[in-house]
Order: structure tokens, then C-alpha cells, then sequence
């Protein structure tokens, strides 16, 4: 039989930061049911807080949550937005929301929750001064006071210190903000308007180590410092906490921080800040049932089931998993007893192999669409369960079911709903306002501090055993069949009646002649229609000024060339896409999905709009090689401005092609991640001697694949400028590279975003030419951004200035310099300087 009805918008307020969406249900092992029933009897909280997605001691994480068994958590005070990219050209936002589900897939296997504050992370900071200001403290530290009130964490475990420059400016601030929310949170007059209860934890510790004193040429002294020994062997899961927390870092592979396991004996410290000195970590903090007031006997039946538990008969635990949850009904409400019900119902769940699921028959649908969920239960256990219904919606919407949970055999049961004309378009809570450089705009303050949306839909099915009801919170999910994957799951979505897609980011125009866009219009639904325009500020012309476009199936893309012409001069504006239905709505929301195997599809829906940049532009050489590194969208910048580009694989490095070349371009960490240039890079460089320009991009000094990056004497350091306005000048003001084919002036150095750059060499041959410098405020002159030398007949340039994130950002000047890296030695009219 069908329900038809309307689904109202429904959010789930979890409580609980883990996440499952898209994940198959959880199902145990043996062992893994024991550590439950373990857990049952634990009662304390352990929240680790630092500043970054990577920066977690995940050996901590996974030895607390694992071996304690406390509710443990991360705290990352942003979402790493600012950071690199090593498998994809994803960065700000986009790379911000793949470090989220970094993050929860590490969680996963560790055993932890994750949360985050609203701090944006706006790239490198050399001090807290700094960090504190561009994220607003106040609204920072109110995220932090809210985390430590919901989550109450008995102890605060730290990442790193207080001492300005001895790291990044975002880790020291973590600490600041972490030590002051320790006293605030349990400050009943402190953040009134959070509506949370106050909360002080017990204590507050450094998770301290020797790397960060040998940073202030300090001893490393243990004295007085707790010591962990995290390498402790887990028998019932077949592992060390070392090997778990190397599967859990390697999570963060957008980073490069997969981990190798290790094993035996190894020991993390602790400095105690706050609280009251004890000879152990949890020493005066109750962490058994003792803490909750007339829980003797709720005590004696989770104790009684964690002894008795037998493997090869499983559900005979649970008659006094039932006694207990009896027992702790009677209790009066409170933060305990809300957790342990969930934990208690969980293992009920697991002794009995219960499996429910909720699966709809597309993963994305459109306001108004009518969506069947298909319903698969099944009890394999010997235990007479009922299954009493279904709900879906806050309004307390049932499905009201009397089915009888036989064992090991399967209900199934489809439904099906309208969803409601208002339901929101499907796009990460943090992102659907504007924020300012350094903290996110969250209207809704529910959601500060989760780590992403709610499930799109989502229900709660109830079951019955002897008059007591459990209920199980159920995502909607999406499965299909891969033919080689097998079960693939995805989320669902909720995506605009038409979304429309522009083929680039930016748009920069070296010249007067028009380019052309292509519009790709992506139906939500079938018979979608209506016309798609480009809107671009005065000055600049479009043509033609709109086209009629008509879906004949859900998903069709259906492409739209536009010519777009800039005004004469330099300028820079937006261009957006508008979407004008046939029933008279307007939309322009564009589509972007972010697919990597080691994280559920992520999908958002941001403003379909381009950059557009007119810039005074000449060109000097046409055709470039590029060797891609950790992941850029330079290839499309500079085919956007003109040049052809080929990207160059291993055995495309011969000396035959590569003198097809105007330049040859390395990009960004390419001598970090690209193994084969440990010996190709020997032919590159002679590449360079018969007279070819090779331009490398900054690299890391760690985990180089080879010492020779450049063919003469260069060494790498952490130099960095971060500060986007720092002045820039110019050290050698003859050199060719400033005048030709374009003439360099401050004005190039205008609007940079994020960073000067990272990563200069500090030493180098006297061979090389430094030809700009610069520094952030109150340090020496870095001069090892841009170093030209001569070899042979041509030209080696390294450069550690942004260009992968200012190309991209459209700024006029970083192309008009580029250009010049390229063009260096091609002026028949002048003597180069070697």
C-alpha cells in the first residue's frame, strides 16, 4: 500500500556529531559489540581542540575513545579552507568542504565526533594578534563556549602553546581561545543568549612534545608531564591505537598525510594548565555511574551485561540491556541519561543484528517532486521485535505500522511522498550566507558547531519489545549497483528546478576581441523551460541576449554559447548567469559536485557568476608544457588568456619534445609529489641549456622527491609573506622580466589574495638574480620569491609567489608578471641580462 502525503520540511537535531550520512547502517562484530557494552559503563568526555582539519593527535583520539572509551571529539577551529590541495583543483570553499568530510571519515575510524567553529580560515598567520582580529574574537570564542557546553568534556586537551611565532597563527590562537572558553563556559553570565546550561570541565592540558620546544631552543624536560602510552595493543579490535590513528590521518589525503601504522610501545605527554593536580589524567573525575545520582541500578544491569556477554549467543544480553533502560527511564532527565539511552538502544540494535534502512529512488530531487522510499527491516535474532512505525517529519507525521519482526525475515514496504514547494535547495549551512574574510555568517545558531548538514531527509522509526519503545534515527539514503564497486551509497539532495553552470571561474581578457562562454543548463526535472541570459555590468556586450532552452529529462545539460566582449581599458567586474522559468520564477544557482572515493559525493549550489578581468596583456611565446604538481587550474588560466598548453606525463620528457616548448612549467609541489622527476629532471635542465625556459612553482622543502630542483646550488625554506598587501619591491630594476613583453609597475601587485607567497628559498648560487622582495610587518626582507638564473642558452626560473592562487582569482597583474616569466628571453630587440 502508498502513502501519499506532503513531506514537511524535516530537521533532525542529532545530538550526537558523528556522521552517517550516505553510510551503509553499522553493522558488529563480536569484539565490537563488547566494546560497546564497555562503553555502557564509562562516563566521561574528552574534547582535543586545535585549529586546522590534520591538526588532531588522531593517536590521542583514537586511545581516548578506544581504550578510555569516553565520548571523545575534535574541536577544529576551522574547516582549512586556506590550504593546499594535493588531489584535486578545489581550494577555498570547495577544498573547505573536502576537509569537512576528511574529517568525519577520519572520526569514522577513530572512534571520535567533530566539530567546528565559524572561523574562516584565511590562510597563514604569523601571529595570534593577527588571527584574532580577522576571525572576531568574540564571535570565535562564543563558538568554542557553545562547543564546550554541548559536548562537556571533563578534560581539554590542546594541540599547541601560547608562544607567538613558534607556529602558525591560527594553532597558537586555538590554544588562546581553547584556555579562555575552559574559564567562560562555565560562567552562567558569559553568553547569555546561547541558552545552554554552564559547563566548567575539570582540567586543561598541552599535548606537548619535543618538536615544539626544539622550536624555541628549549630542552624537552618530562618532568611533571603526564605520560601516555598510546602504542597499547587492543585485542578485541586486532590493533594498536598507533595503527588505528595512522588509518584515521590518512584520511586526510587532500593533504598528503596518508600514514603508515606503527606498533609497539610510544608515548604522548600532557602538560597540565588547569585544574586539579592528580597523579593520573582522569584522577578525582568520576567516570563511572556513581556520577549520576540513584543510578545503582542502572549500574548493576550494564555491568551485568558487559560481564555476561557470550559471542555465540548474543541476544541473551539483552533482557538486562532492557532492565537497565528501564531502570534509567525512572531517572529525571539529564545529559547522561540522554546520551546512554542512544548507547543503550545501540546495542540492542547490534545483539540482535537488526538492519533498517530507508532508501529513496533517486539521490536528488526538486521542491514539489514526488520521492518513493523503499523500506528494508529485518531482526536476525530469536528476540520478538515489532517494528510500530515511522516518522519523517517534525510535525510528528506517522506511518503507523504493527509489523512483527520475525527472525531473518525481511519486511519491505515502499512509500511515497510530495515534498513541499518550500523545501531549501541543498547547500553547506556555513555557505548560504555572506561571511567576511575571517568568520562565516550562520543565521541559524542552532547549527554552529556541527560539522554539516542535517541529512536532507530523515526519519525515526520506532520498535517495540514488552511495552518499552526504542527508536532509531534513519538518513534517507541513495544506493545503486556498481558494477565494480558493488553497493555504492550516495546522499540525497535537494538541487533548484534548473541549475546553470558557466565553463570558467574567470574570464580575463588580454585583448579587445570577444570570448566566448558556454552556458550549461542541468534540469532538476523534466519538462523545465525558459531562457538563460548572462548579465555583466555596463560596458560590457553580450550576445545574443538570451536563449530559449527546454528539458525533455531529468538531468539533461543542454549547452548555450555566449559571446562575451570587454569595454576598452583595464576592468574588472562579475559576470552571472539568470535563468527565467516559463511559470515567470527567476533562478541562478549554479551546480558543482565534488567527487573523491574516500568521501561521500558532496554537492553545493552556489551562485552561478565569472570574474571578469580586462587586463593590458601582450604575450611572447605561445606554447607551454605543463608538468601539473599538487593539483592547480593554472593549465586553464593561461588557455583562458591565449596560450596553448599541453600537460606533459613522463614520457612526454625527451629532449625531441620538449624543445617544442616556449616554457616549460612545473606546478605547484610538483618536485614533492611527482615521483619521476627524481631523474627527469636532469632533462629538463637540459632542456633549459639548449635554450628553453623552465618555470618551477613553490615546493616544500619535506618529502622532496630529489635535492636538485634547479640545476645550481638552491635551498628551500619555511619563508613565507602573508600579508596580500605587502609591499613589493623590486630588487633588480633592469632585468628584462619587468619591461618585457609587458611593463611591470606597483599597480601589478594591486588586489593579491590570500598571500604574497610561501615557501622562498633563503639560500641560493650567486648565479641566480633575485628580482623582487618583500616581507610581513616587523620582518627581515625576503628576497628568494622570484630567482632567475641563465643556464646555458635559456632560462631557470623559481618562483614562490602565489600564482596558483592568483591566476585564478583573476588578478590583472599576476598574469601580466607571469606572462613575463614565460616571454623572459624571447625580446629580439634587447640584450638580456645574464
Amino acid at each position: 500500500m502508498q502513502f501519499v502525503r506532503t513531506l514537511l520540511p524535516f530537521i533532525l537535531s542529532f545530538l550526537t556529531s558523528f556522521s552517517a550520512i550516505s553510510q551503509k547502517p553499522k553493522s558488529y562484530n563480536a569484539a565490537e559489540i563488547q566494546q560497546l557494552l564497555n562503553k555502557l559503563n564509562v562516563l566521561g568526555t574528552v574534547l582535543y581542540v586545535a585549529a586546522h582539519p590534520d591538526d588532531e593527535n588522531t593517536r590521542l583520539i583514537s586511545y581516548f575513545a578506544n581504550e578510555g572509551l569516553y565520548r571523545t571529539a575534535y574541536l577544529s577551529a576551522t574547516r582549512g579552507d586556506g590550504g593546499q590541495n594535493l588531489i584535486g583543483p578545489e581550494i577555498r570553499e570547495s577544498l573547505g568542504i573536502i576537509r569537512t568530510q576528511e574529517l568525519l571519515a577520519a572520526r569514522r575510524i577513530d572512534g571520535g565526533q567533530q566539530f567546528f567553529s565559524r572561523a574562516n580560515d584565511f590562510g597563514y598567520s604569523k601571529h595570534p594578534d593577527e588571527t584574532l582580529s580577522i576571525w572576531e574574537k568574540d564571535k570565535v570564542l562564543s563558538d568554542f563556549v557553545r562547543v564546550f557546553r554541548q559536548f562537556r568534556p571533563d578534560i581539554v586537551v590542546t594541540r599547541f602553546n601560547e608562544v607567538p611565532g613558534t607556529t602558525h597563527g591560527h594553532h597558537t590562537t586555538s590554544t588562546i581561545l581553547a584556555r579562555e572558553a575552559f574559564k567562560l563556559s562555565g560562567d552562567p553570565a558569559a553568553y547569555t543568549e546561547q541558552n545552554l546550561e554552564a559547563w566548567t570541565p575539570k582540567k586543561l592540558f598541552w599535548n606537548t612534545s619535543w618538536w615544539f620546544y626544539r622550536r624555541t631552543g628549549q630542552e624537552f624536560d618530562t618532568t611533571g608531564l603526564y605520560a601516555v602510552d598510546i602504542g597499547a595493543y587492543n585485542s578485541l579490535l586486532g590493533q594498536s591505537y598507533t595503527e588505528m590513528a595512522a588509518a584515521s590521518r590518512s584520511m586526510h589525503k587532500s593533504q598528503g598525510f596518508g600514514s603508515t601504522g606503527s606498533r609497539g610501545s610510544e608515548i604522548e605527554y600532557l602538560k597540565q594548565w588547569e585544574g586539579e593536580g592528580t597523579s593520573e589524567i582522569f584522577g578525582n573525575i568520576e567516570t563511572s555511574w556513581r556520577r549520576v545520582v540513584d543510578s545503582e541500578q542502572v549500574a548493576y544491569f550494564l555491568k551485568e551485561a558487559q560481564q555476561n556477554f557470550d559471542p555465540r549467543h548474543p541476544t541473551q544480553t539483552i533482557p538486562r540491556l532492557f532492565s537497565a533502560r528501564e531502570e534509567l527511564l525512572k531517572l529525571p532527565d539529564q545529559f547522561w541519561k540522554e546520551i546512554k539511552l542512544r548507547e543503550i538502544s545501540e546495542a540492542i540494535r547490534a545483539l540482535a543484528g537488526i538492519y533498517i534502512e530507508l532508501v529513496a529512488d533517486d539521490y536528488a530531487y526538486v521542491a514539489g517532486d514526488s520521492i518513493s522510499l523503499k523500506l528494508e527491516a529485518i531482526n536476525r535474532s530469536k528476540v520478538p521485535f515489532a517494528m510500530t512505525g515511522i516518522r519523517i517529519d517534525q510535525f510528528d507525521e506517522n506511518i503507523a505500522l504493527n509489523v512483527k519482526l520475525d527472525e531473518n525475515r525481511k519486511h519491505e514496504a515502499e512509500y511515497r511522498f510530495t515534498l513541499p514547494d518550500n523545501v531549501p535547495v541543498s547547500h553547506p549551512y556555513w555557505l548560504n550566507a555572506q561571511s567576511s574574510i575571517g568568520v562565516y555568517s550562520v543565521e541559524d545558531t542552532n547549527l554552529i558547531g556541527k560539522p554539516e548538514n542535517d541529512p536532507t531527509l530523515s526519519a525515526i522509526a520506532t520498535l517495540q519489545l514488552e511495552g518499552q519503545y526504542l527508536e532509531y534515527e534513519l538518513p534517507v539514503v541513495y544506493k545503486r549497483n556498481d558494477p565494480v564497486e558493488g553497493e555504492v551509497y550516495r546522499p540525497v539532495e535537494i538541487m533548484p528546478e534548473a541549475a546553470v553552470n558557466l565553463d570558467s571561474k574567470v574570464l580575463v581578457f588580454g585583448e579587445n576581441s570577444g570570448k566566448e562562454v558556454v552556458a550549461r543548463v542541468i534540469a532538476g526535472k523534466s519538462g523545465t523551460q525558459g531562457q538563460v541570459s548572462l548579465v555583466a555590468p555596463d560596458g560590457w556586450k553580450i550576445q545574443p541576449e538570451f536563449y530559449h532552452f527546454s528539458s525533455q529529462q531529468k538531468y539533461q545539460e543542454q549547452l548555450f554559447t555566449f559571446e562575451v566582449s570587454p569595454p576598452r581599458g583595464q576592468e574588472i567586474g562579475h559576470l552571472n548567469a539568470r535563468l527565467k522559468l516559463a511559470d515567470g520564477g527567476e533562478l541562478g544557482a549554479s551546480r558543482v559536485v565534488i567527487e573523491y572515493d574516500h568521501i561521500p559525493t558532496q554537492v553545493l549550489h552556489p551562485i552561478s557568476k565569472v570574474d571578469l578581468v580586462k587586463v593590458d596583456l601582450k604575450r611572447s611565446g605561445d606554447l607551454i608544457g605543463y608538468i601539473p604538481g599538487a593539483g592547480d587550474d593554472i593549465p586553464n588560466n593561461l588557455r583562458g588568456v591565449g596560450y596553448e598548453v599541453d600537460i606533459l606525463e613522463k614520457d612526454d620528457i625527451v629532449p625531441a619534445n620538449l624543445k617544442r616548448f616556449d616554457a616549460v612549467i612545473l606546478g605547484v609541489r610538483a618536485f614533492n609529489t611527482v615521483d619521476w622527476l627524481s631523474y627527469k629532471n636532469q632533462v629538463l635542465f637540459e632542456y633549459v641549456k639548449e635554450g628553453g625556459t623552465m618555470i618551477v612553482q613553490y615546493n616544500t622543502s619535506h618529502r622532496l622527491v630529489t635535492k636538485d630542483v634547479a640545476p645550481y646550488k638552491l635551498q628551500l625554506s619555511r619563508d613565507r609573506v602573508t600579508v596580500e598587501e605587502a609591499e613589493i619591491r623590486v630588487v633588480d630594476k633592469k632585468h628584462s622580466i619587468l619591461s618585457y613583453p609587458n611593463k611591470i609597475s606597483s599597480k601589478d601587485f594591486d588586489g593579491w589574495v590570500q598571500e604574497r607567497g610561501l615557501y622562498f628559498p633563503n639560500k641560493w648560487d650567486i648565479v641566480f638574480k633575485p628580482i623582487l622582495s618583500a616581507n610581513d610587518p616587523g620582518e627581515s626582507a625576503k628576497d628568494g620569491g622570484l630567482l632567475i638564473a641563465s643556464y646555458g642558452k635559456g632560462y631557470y626560473i623559481y618562483t614562490g609567489y602565489s600564482w596558483f592562487r592568483q591566476l585564478p582569482a583573476g588578478v590583472p597583474g599576476a598574469y601580466r608578471i607571469f606572462a613575463n616569466m614565460i616571454g623572459i628571453g624571447k625580446d629580439k630587440n634587447e640584450k638580456q641580462i645574464k
